[in-house]
């Protein structure tokens, strides 16, 4: 692993000394966890915390910046969800991991009072995930279509989707229909291109044997000699 972490060509965050410590001590019980690992400075935070644990972020350890906002998916937890915010700070060039637990019906405070692009991430994470956000006042769809039907980024979301759409001739306009698999689903065997498979593809059929009393090419040592 260490080794794996040198060779790595992707530039390495200078750690900051002393910053875990600084950060238990300013955000008290509201923080669950910290941790260093690969460069990388990850807080889990209560959720109900979450604005507070910015704006001391913030105000007090210089991340100006709120970078993205992601959810992740784990169905076998009492809170499914994980909403992780991603803070830099330009002054002190490092990056900072935030993140909490939540479920389908427990709404996380938005942080849309500390910086304003927050609502548009958000969304995202209301769009792909159905995690809900106190306080965004905008909490509407942004990735998906209006009407659409379940939140893409869940483990449980079926691959083929609710419905599939196509723009009909007829009616002149985009229609929503069932989703329909016309082409059956194939099996594969896996078996190595350079061995080949043991039964006939399609077009092989067309393909003769060599015609009954056609010449052998001989061999080296069968040529005769004058």
């Amino acid at each position: 692993m260490g080794c794996a972490v040198a060779n790595n060509s992707a530039p390495r965050v200078v750690p900051r000394e002393g910053l875990l410590d600084e950060v238990r001590a300013a955000l008290g019980e509201a923080l669950l966890d910290a941790r260093e690992a690969v460069s990388e400075t990850t807080l889990t935070v209560r959720r109900d915390d979450i604005v507070e644990v910015c704006r001391t972020l913030r105000d007090s350890f210089e991340y100006q910046q709120l970078m993205e906002i992601a959810g992740v998916d784990y169905p076998s937890r009492p809170e499914r969800f994980e909403v992780v915010y991603h803070l830099l700070s330009l002054t002190r060039n490092h990056r900072i991991r935030v993140t909490l637990s939540t479920d389908e019906d427990m709404a996380v405070p938005s942080i849309t009072s500390l910086w304003p692009v927050a609502g548009w991430l958000e969304r995202e994470v209301f769009d792909l995930y159905g995690v809900l956000f106190d306080g965004n006042d905008d909490l509407r769809r942004i990735l998906t279509d209006y009407g659409f039907r379940g939140h893409p980024f869940r483990k449980d979301f079926p691959l083929s989707g609710y419905v599939e759409l196509r723009y009909s001739e007829e009616q002149k306009r985009v229609v929503y229909e069932p989703v329909r698999l016309p082409q059956d689903f194939r099996a594969f065997d896996f078996l190595s291109p350079w061995e080949g498979a043991r039964y006939i593809l399609p077009g092989d059929e067309k393909a003769s044997p060599e015609a009954p009393g056609a010449p052998t090419p001989l061999k080296a040592d069968e040529v005769k000699k004058p």
